[in-house]
């Protein structure tokens, strides 16, 4: 069929599915170990597993005749089009990945990347964090970006110290009480 009479979400073509989520201008995209493997682990499981039973669903799907109106074909190749869109995207970011060692960092008295936080706000409430690269936040495992607010205002404080982070809310004022790094 032309791709004339293709709806448009179902092109496979579209640059804007290669499209990055931009990094800040001049950052990189640093990424601890666990981070990376992370990221590799999951590129292996949609190549090596994921894709191939949706290509054979598909292939089933299409053996069965009418195409427009058959749920496991339509919806299969959905499915095809998200994954090789993650494959893509886990691709690239792994290609422009700098890996950084948190484990190896010599001062271990300031917040850098990879460093566990505890802190409290303003509001009295405690709070642990670990930064990490932008690719492999965990909201749920208390893991941050190292580019967000939070992660920005706390870096190269020691414990004590006192810092100034934007919320929506306005100022907050954050006091590190303790940096821990992994051992090496």
């Amino acid at each position: 069929m032309s791709k004339a009479f293709t709806k448009e979400s179902d092109r496979d073509d579209d640059p804007e599915d290669d499209a990055l989520p931009p990094l800040p201008p001049g950052t990189r995209n640093y990424i601890t170990p666990a981070g990376w493997q992370r990221l590799q682990d999951e590129l292996r499981n949609l190549l090596r597993v994921e894709r191939p039973k949706v290509v054979e669903t598909v292939s089933w799907a299409a053996g069965n005749g009418d195409r427009s109106e058959n749920g496991d074909y339509i919806y299969g190749k959905r499915r095809l089009r998200e994954i090789d869109r993650r494959i893509r995207f886990l691709t690239k970011r792994l290609e422009i990945a700098e890996i950084v060692d948190p484990k190896l960092q010599k001062n271990r008295k300031q917040v850098f990347f990879g460093a566990t936080v505890t802190f409290v706000n303003g509001r009295d409430e405690t709070k642990t964090v670990r930064i990490v690269g932008i690719d492999e936040t965990r909201g749920e495992e208390g893991e941050i970006a190292w580019i967000s607010p939070v992660a920005r205002a706390l870096l190269r404080a020691g414990v004590g110290d006192m810092v100034d982070v934007r919320t929506p809310n306005g100022t907050d004022q954050l006091e590190v009480l303790a940096i821990a790094y992994p051992d090496a």
